[in-house]
């Protein structure tokens, strides 16, 4: 593990640049030659991979004015990735591809017009239970609960969901996106989401879910949260 030496020029390092990754261990930065894999992705990454396309090409599209004011509103934004702090903001780039990544999630892909960035509330979910809706597919209710805010309807979930045999471990390259059904209408409302199951004769099986907030006016993405939860058959 070569380690990164700050110099005048660079105080730490994170990310990939070319074929060199940097990364962080006790907070010791090194780096590493970047892996290469000829897999092509799944048909969900692939999916991702031609939308991103179209949100960049989206972007090119757009005015010099427009483009100028995306980044006065993406000012004072926290980026969601490191380096954290000392007033490090997303650019406005990031902020237009995140409303575009956002609002195509809530399958409404569209070029969206420049819009402030509001605070998220604070939200949270606890799981309810599961139900069979078919032969193949589970619907896992949820419920959420939304601090400091009036506008609940506004807001839908957006899951990252896996589902397991009983003690097997969150695995990121297993889970799915998935787009809760309902819309929130008070401070603590249910939410579900209709997920696939291979294995109907689990009567007892582990969710891993990683889910955040959808903003449906700007079309912007909260931080996500985490939960892992035993399931049953109800």
């Amino acid at each position: 593990m070569p380690r990164f030496y700050p110099d005048t020029l660079f105080s730490d390092c994170w990310s990939s640049i070319g074929d060199v990754t940097f990364y962080h261990r006790n907070g010791i930065c090194y780096f590493r030659s970047k892996a290469y894999s000829e897999f092509a992705g799944t048909a969900e990454q692939l999916e991702q991979k031609t939308l991103h396309q179209r949100a960049i090409k989206a972007w090119r599209g757009l005015t010099s004015k427009d483009q100028k004011k995306w980044r006065r509103y993406a000012e004072g934004v926290a980026a969601h990735r490191p380096p954290y702090g000392d007033g490090n903001s997303i650019s406005g780039y990031n902020l237009f591809v995140s409303a575009y990544h956002g609002f195509a999630q809530l399958g409404n892909e569209h070029v969206p017009v420049p819009k402030k960035f509001e605070p998220f509330p604070i939200f949270s979910l606890d799981f309810i239970s599961a139900e069979m809706v078919s032969l193949f597919d589970v619907q896992l209710r949820f419920k959420l609960t939304l601090c400091g805010t009036s506008k609940y309807n506004r807001y839908r979930v957006l899951g990252k969901i896996q589902i397991e045999e009983p003690g097997v471990g969150c695995h990121p390259g297993k889970m799915r996106n998935f787009l809760s059904e309902s819309v929130p209408d008070d401070a603590s409302a249910e939410v579900s989401f209709v997920v696939p199951m291979n294995r109907n004769d689990l009567q007892m099986f582990q969710i891993h879910i990683r889910y955040l907030l959808l903003d449906t006016v700007t079309g912007y993405r909260s931080l996500y949260h985490s939960l892992s939860a035993l399931g049953n058959i109800g």
